[in-house]
C-alpha cells in the first residue's frame, strides 16, 4: 500500500479540531517554552473531568528500562489511547516495535521503537520523490529545524527502497511515561508544522 504523505494527515487533522469545537488562538512564546506550551494546550482540549485522569497517570510507576511490550502495555491504560484519541499496536519480530494512530491528527501514523537505553518515535514526512528541488529543500531544513523542539529531520531509506524523509525525536528508555507521551504528542504536532512549513517545496 502506498504511502500518504504528511500533508493528507494535516488535512484530516484540521478537520477534526473543527469538528470537535475547537477554536485556533494564536501565541507568541519563546522557542525552548514549546514542550510545555503543547502540554498545556493538550490539557486545554479535554473535559474538565478528563484532566484529574491525566495528572494520576502522570504519577504512575515505571520500569527501569521500558522495552516494547511494557510500553505498550502503559501506553493502553494512558489517557490519550482509553479515549480513543490514539491507538497502539505491538508490532513483534526481532526487535519488536510500536505502531501508533494518532487519531487526532487525521489517524497520522507513528512508529515508537526501543533500541537498548534509547526510544525513537517517528514518523515519515514524504518521499524524496515528492520534493521539486532537494537541494533547496535541505538547506531550509539546516537553516529551520530549530522550529521544530526536541524533532530531527532526516533522510532514510523506505520499506519500497525509495528515500523519504522522516521526524523524529530520542529520548532515554527509562523515561517517565508522561515524557513519553510528551514525546509523541510533540512530534505527531511538529509533523502538522512542517508540511505547513515545507509545503511550498512539495510538487503540486
Amino acid at each position: 500500500m502506498e504511502s500518504k504523505s504528511s500533508a493528507h494527515y494535516q488535512r484530516l487533522y484540521r478537520q477534526r479540531l473543527r469538528e470537535q469545537g475547537l477554536v485556533k488562538k494564536e501565541v507568541w512564546i519563546l522557542p525552548e517554552h514549546a514542550p510545555q506550551l503543547l502540554a498545556f494546550e493538550r490539557r486545554l482540549r479535554q473535559p474538565r473531568a478528563m484532566l484529574a485522569s491525566m495528572e494520576k497517570e502522570e504519577g504512575m510507576q515505571r520500569p527501569q528500562v521500558w522495552t516494547a511490550q511494557a510500553l505498550h502495555d502503559a501506553l493502553l491504560a494512558a489517557p490519550l489511547f482509553v479515549s480513543g484519541q490514539a491507538t497502539v499496536e505491538l508490532i513483534q519480530g526481532a526487535d519488536a516495535s510500536l505502531h501508533l494512530c494518532m487519531r487526532e491528527y487525521g489517524d497520522l501514523p507513528l512508529f515508537v521503537a526501543v533500541y537498548g537505553e534509547q526510544i525513537i518515535v517517528e514518523a515519515l514526512l514524504w518521499p524524496a520523490d515528492d520534493v521539486r528541488d532537494l537541494v533547496a529543500f535541505n538547506e531550509e531544513v539546516l537553516r529551520t529545524h530549530k522550529l521544530f523542539p526536541l524533532s530531527s529531520i532526516g533522510l532514510e531509506k523506505l520499506a519500497d527502497g525509495r528515500e523519504g524523509y522522516t521526524m523524529f525525536g530520542a529520548l532515554s528508555a527509562s523515561s517517565g511515561l508522561a515524557d513519553i507521551l510528551l514525546e509523541i504528542e510533540l512530534l505527531a504536532d511538529n509533523v502538522i508544522k512542517a508540511t505547513e512549513a515545507y509545503e511550498g517545496f512539495l510538487k503540486a
